[in-house]
Order: C-alpha cells, then structure tokens, then sequence
C-alpha cells in the first residue's frame, strides 16, 4: 500500500470510529481490555506492513479506548475535540513541521502569533503578555514560576541564569490547601521544596481565605486558582492580587480550565484575574481542541523570553518565537488547533458552549439533589461534586454506572472523604446526555441503597 493509499485508509478508519462514538461504551468491558494482549509482541527483526499495523491499531486499540470524544464522559475536564481544531491537526501532520521558529516554519509561526493574539482578547488578559503554546498545564506553570523566581531574583541583584540557586537569596511560594497537582509537580520540578510551601487555608468550597492568606513580600510567588479541580470555585482574586502585588509578589493563577469562564456569561467569577502577572490555561480542556495543547501566558513577555531563551548558534529567533516562550526547542505547532477552535467558534460560540455546559451542569445537580444525593459544591460553573449517603455507598454507585458503559466519571477525595466528579465539558454533549446520566446514576443508587 502507498502512503497516499495508507493514509486513506487512516482516515476511513478515523472516520468510521467517530461515526460511532455516540453510541459506543464510554469505557471498554472486559473483552476488549484483554484483547489488548495483541500488541504484546516482540521487537520484530524485519518490518511489517504498515497496513497490516494500522489494522492491528484500529482492530485492537479502538474497542479499547475510552471514548473521551464522545458526548457521555465526563471525568477530568476532558473535552472532544471540535471538527475544525481535529481538522487542523489533522493537515499539521501532513505538513510535519518544526514550529520553533519563524525560519523553520513561516505558517506556523504566522498562525501562532494570530492565535497568541486572540488568546489575550477572548480572555481578556493584558494585550501585551507573551503566550507560549506548550503541552500542557504542568509544562506551562514550569515556564511561567521559572520566569517568575528569575525576575524576582533579578530585583533582589542576583543574575539567576549565570549563578543558578547556590547562594540564592530564597523565593518563598504561597499555595492553597486545594492546588493542584500539576502545580505541585511544576514546583517540584523546579527545586521548590513540597516542606517549604506556604499552605493557604480554603474554606468549603476549596477557596483561599484572603483573611488567613500567609505574609508575602518581594520575594514571593503567590499560586491562585481559576476552578478549582473539584469544586470550580475561584480564589478572590479582585481582594487578593492587588495586595499582594502593593507586596511586591508575583502572582500567578492556574486556570486550566476555569479561566475560560471569562470568556462567558460567567465572567464576573473571574472579576480582578487580569492583574497577575502570569496565568496557565489548557485549550485540551474547555476550548476542545486536540490534547497537547495549552498556554503559559506572561504579562512580562521579556521574563519568559529571558526564563525560556533557546537560541544556538545555528538557530537564532525573535524573542517572542515559540521555541523561546517555552519548554520545547523541537515542538508541533500546538497554537495551530487552538487558532481553528477559535476561528471556527468565534467569540459567541465559544460563551455560547461554556455557557451551554454551566447550564447542563447545574440541571444535572439540581437532579440529583432531587435524587437524594449529596451535591456538594455550588455548582459555579461545570463542575458537579457527588456524594451518596455512605463511603461505600458513593463508590459502589460510581463503578455501578462505568461498568454499565453509559457514561465514565471518575473518584475524587473530598474534605477527607470520597467523592466522584462529574465534568461537563464536551461541545457534543447533549441535553439528553445529561439526562442519560442523571437517570444512571438515581437507578444505581436504588440498586446500591436499596
């Protein structure tokens, strides 16, 4: 087969799989998990036909892959990837390009910038921040906190590109009880010790208390959130950054996904978040754009330039080249689907969908309420915090709706005890899906508490 013809025949697969993935079980059963046992092989000696490997993928990998791009999951803020940013990606591969640069890839970086550009409009933030596109909010915060220890450092007189930390003076970082991992990772990452974190107190819904915030002072990154995982809820930032930044400090908010609340109806949620200095945000997330795909914006565009410089001699850049705003030096073109996303939804369609998923979850948490379960969150945004009448309870009525194929939710903790998470985030997902899901999770919980 020639690669016109095994790229045809890609596609038909592809096609022939989201053709289905209304209907097909929102987790693999038994039968196709243990026929992933095909793939187990040996390093061949001689290669095999590339045909014969792709039906081996599709064949084998499709039943068992969990149907994230279908309109009934709805487990870590996961959403399906829209037509136009698929489509995109999908033309990126033919064009197989280096996107770090200008040089390397003129569409690219054109696109890119484009995008950068419509990024800080939708979101409102600071017109001329630097936005580099990276893989993910983990990637994002490390370019973002490593530009803000140097810029910090570099007030204090201590030239942290040439000196490294020994001898440093130390950069304090504030978190809140309820950060998130991927934050936690980054400062890890970065030689932040997880014993010398400054912890903020949340109240019940995972929210700092500006009233038990620690002291900060020139020499410290404060970490706020923008939805928080389980809940949704968003720190105060209207009351905190500006006291924090009369301080001296670098404020920095992760808004995986709850940042784009600002670009609905939602907005106020978010009143007073343009005054950090630095925000991450994923397009895999709400925007629905292909994964890999997300966004370290600097309100200093020359700290992350500086923090995240790549130039070599045989591949110098402007600074506000992609390869020089984040971690990557070889990287895709990853402002390319969220550029599609964008220009397909336009600035309505994208508040029209978020909108869309702030209502559905709220419809889905007043059912269950009416369910007799416990909703345990305000329901802000498309965040629905469950918890049945017992631990046992709780856990039994989750796998009891997975293993049904209906739809996929994950466990969470919460407030020491468990919980599950239902996110609403996918553009395919339906009124009726909502419903669907209501009506699963009561009749599991007849089944389970009889």
């Amino acid at each position: 087969m020639n690669e016109l013809d095994l790229i045809a025949d890609a596609d038909a697969r592809a096609n022939a799989y989201l053709a289905g993935v209304a209907t097909k079980r929102v987790y693999p059963d038994a039968n196709a998990l243990a026929a992933l046992v095909g793939f187990d092989e040996a390093l061949p000696d001689q290669g095999q036909d590339a045909d014969a490997t792709l039906a081996l993928l599709d064949d084998v990998g499709s039943p068992a892959t969990a149907v994230s791009n279908g309109p009934r999951y709805f487990g870590f803020v996961i959403g399906a990837a829209l037509p136009a940013a698929a489509a995109a990606e999908r033309l990126m591969l033919a064009w197989d390009q280096c996107a770090s640069s200008f040089v390397n890839s003129p569409v690219a970086a054109t696109v890119e910038a484009v995008a950068a550009r419509w990024v800080l409009d939708i979101l409102d933030l600071p017109r001329g921040s630097a936005v580099g596109f990276g893989t993910s909010a983990t990637a994002c915060t490390i370019a973002t906190v490593s530009a803000a220890r140097q810029k910090l450092l570099a007030r204090a007189g201590w030239d942290f590109a040439q000196d490294g930390l020994t001898g440093a003076p130390e950069v304090k970082v504030i978190v809140s009880a309820s950060v998130h991992i991927t934050v936690r990772k980054a400062l890890r990452v970065l030689g932040f010790g997880m014993a010398r974190l400054m912890i903020a107190p949340v109240d019940g819904q995972g929210r700092i208390d500006p009233a038990q915030l620690p002291a900060f002072d020139d020499r410290t990154i404060l970490c706020l959130q923008a939805g928080e995982v389980n809940t949704g809820a968003f720190d105060d930032f209207a009351t905190i950054i500006p006291k924090a930044k009369a301080a001296g400090a670098w404020v920095h908010v992760d808004g995986a996904f709850g940042l784009w609340a600002r670009a609905s109806s939602r907005r106020a949620l978010t009143a007073g978040v343009e005054l950090a200095d630095s925000w991450t945000t994923d397009g895999h997330k709400w925007l629905n754009t292909p994964y890999d795909g997300a966004m370290a914006i600097c309100a200093d565009a020359d700290a992350l330039a500086v923090a995240m410089n790549s130039d070599a001699a045989y591949a110098t850049a402007s600074k506000d080249a992609q390869k020089n705003l984040t971690m990557e030096f070889s990287r895709r073109a990853r402002g390319v689907p969220i550029w599609a996303a964008l220009r397909s939804l336009g600035r309505e369609g994208v508040a029209a969908m978020i909108d869309r998923h702030c209502d559905q979850a709220a419809r889905l948490g007043d059912r269950l309420r009416a369910g007799g379960f416990d909703v345990l969150n305000d329901v802000a945004i498309n965040q629905v915090l469950v918890r049945a009448a017992s631990d046992a309870a709780t856990d039994a009525i989750r796998e009891h709706v997975t293993a049904t194929g209906a739809a996929w939710f994950g466990p969470t903790v919460w407030q020491g005890r468990p919980a599950f998470r239902l996110s609403v985030s996918s553009w395919r997902t339906e009124d009726a899906d909502i419903e669907v899901l209501a009506d699963a999770l009561i009749a599991a919980r007849a089944v389970v508490e009889g």
